[in-house]
C-alpha cells in the first residue's frame, strides 16, 4: 500500500503567514502540522509517499527531504496549480500504479493516527472508504449521505441545503477503480476536479464505498482559530520535560516541555507549553497552551494561548493572546512621546490593538 499527501495549495485563510511558508509546515506544538500526518501514515505501516506540491515545493522538500528521517520514502509530485484533489490522484497515476492508497491531506490533523482505518480497509473488498464526522456546519465541508446498510450513497461539496451533518474528513482510502474515476468527472463550477464527484461516480458505478465514523479530535488547520485549537489539542497530550537551562528566580508549572538550549531566567512558564530550541525566555510569563518555536527571544513579556514561529523577538508587550505569530518578526513595546502604535504589515495582515494602552 501506497500514501498520497496534498502539500500545495495557497494556505489563504492563514495569510499573511502563508504568504512565505506552506500551510502545512506550520507548527502545532512545535511541529509542523504535515509531519504529524506522515508519522501516522509511517505508523501504519506504509512508507512509500508520494508528496503533492505546489508554489511552495522548495520549502516542503527542504523540510521533509528524502523521508529517511521521518520513516517513509518520499517522491515529489509537481502540481502546477491548485486544481483540485482529483486532480492530485490523476497526476500521481504513474506513482501509484495499481496499489491500494490512502489520500491524507497535508494540513488535517487527527489525533490518534490512521492504524485502524488503514486494517479496517486491507480486510475489506470496498473500492473507497472515506473517513466521516459530525459537524455543525456542513455547509462548509463536502458531505456525505449513508444508507441503512452502511453504504456511502450520495456526497456533495459544500451544499446550501445539507443532506446530512456527516462532512469528510481529510483522510481517503481507494482501490484502483478510483483511477477511471477521476479520467471521467469534469471539473466543478469552480474549475477543480473535486474528490467528492469522483467518490460520487465509484456508487453511481456500482463500486463500493464504505463510511468511518471519526469520534476522536480531528480539525482542518487552515484557519487561526483551528491552529490555535489544534494546538491546544496536541499540548494537552504532551509530558513535562527540561532538557534546557531554567534558573533558580523561575518556574516551570504543569506541563512544560523546555527543549534543548532553551535557557528560562526569571520567568514563569504555565503549562501546557512548550519552547523551543535555543529560545530565550528573560523576565516573561509564557501560559498555558503556548508554543514558542526554535531560536526565539522573548522579554518582560506575558503571551498565552498562541503559536510563536521561529527566529521571533517579543519584547516589553503587556500581553499576547490568541495570535499566530510568524517567523522572523519583531513585536516591542515603547514608552516613547508622542505615545502611538507603529506597524510594518504585509498584505492580508489582521491587527487588534487594545484601546486602553
Amino acid at each position: 500500500m501506497k500514501a498520497l499527501v496534498l502539500a500545495g495549495g495557497a494556505g489563504t485563510r492563514l495569510r499573511p503567514i502563508t504568504h512565505t511558508s506552506a500551510k502545512q509546515l506550520v507548527p502545532v506544538a512545535n511541529k509542523p502540522v504535515l509531519f504529524y500526518g506522515l508519522e501516522a501514515i509511517r505508523d501504519a505501516g506504509i512508507t512509500d509517499v508520494g508528496i503533492i506540491v505546489g508554489d511552495t515545493a522548495r520549502e516542503v522538500e527542504a523540510a521533509i527531504g528524502d523521508g529517511t528521517e521521518l520513516g517513509i520514502k518520499a517522491t515529489y509530485i509537481p502540481q502546477d496549480a491548485p486544481k483540485g484533489l482529483a486532480h492530485a490522484v490523476l497526476i500521481a497515476k504513474d506513482f501509484l500504479g495499481d496499489e491500494p492508497f490512502v489520500m491524507y491531506l497535508g494540513d488535517n490533523f487527527l489525533l490518534g493516527g490512521i492504524t485502524k482505518l488503514v486494517e479496517e480497509f486491507a480486510q475489506s473488498d470496498a473500492a473507497a472508504q472515506i473517513l466521516l464526522t459530525k459537524v455543525s456546519n456542513p455547509q462548509s465541508f463536502g458531505i456525505a449521505v449513508v444508507d441503512d446498510k452502511g453504504d456511502v450513497v450520495k456526497l456533495v461539496e459544500k451544499p446550501k441545503d445539507p443532506p446530512s451533518d456527516l462532512a469528510l474528513v481529510g483522510v481517503y482510502m481507494f482501490r484502483t477503480p478510483i483511477h477511471e474515476a477521476v479520467r471521467s468527472i469534469k471539473p466543478s463550477a469552480r474549475g477543480e476536479l473535486e474528490i467528492t464527484d469522483a467518490i460520487q461516480w465509484l456508487v453511481d458505478n456500482k463500486h463500493s464505498v464504505k463510511p468511518h465514523l471519526v469520534t476522536g479530535y480531528w480539525k482542518d488547520t487552515g484557519k487561526l482559530e483551528d491552529m490555535l485549537e489544534c494546538n491546544r489539542a496536541v499540548l494537552e497530550t504532551m509530558e513535562a520535560k527540561n532538557e534546557g537551562t531554567v534558573d533558580s528566580e523561575s518556574k516551570l508549572i504543569g506541563r512544560v516541555i523546555v527543549e534543548k538550549g532553551a535557557v528560562i531566567t526569571r520567568s514563569i512558564i504555565r503549562g501546557p507549553a512548550i519552547i523551543g530550541k535555543n529560545t530565550k525566555v528573560t523576565d516573561t510569563y509564557v501560559g498555558p497552551f503556548t508554543s514558542i518555536y526554535h531560536e526565539c527571544e522573548l522579554s518582560e513579556t506575558e503571551i498565552e494561548h498562541s503559536i510563536v514561529l521561529e527566529n521571533t523577538i517579543i519584547s516589553s508587550v503587556a500581553r499576547i493572546e490568541d495570535s499566530l505569530i510568524g517567523k522572523e518578526v519583531e513585536v516591542r513595546g515603547s514608552n516613547e512621546q508622542p505615545k502611538a502604535n507603529r506597524f510594518m504589515l504585509g498584505d492580508h495582515s489582521r491587527v487588534i490593538v487594545n484601546q486602553g494602552n
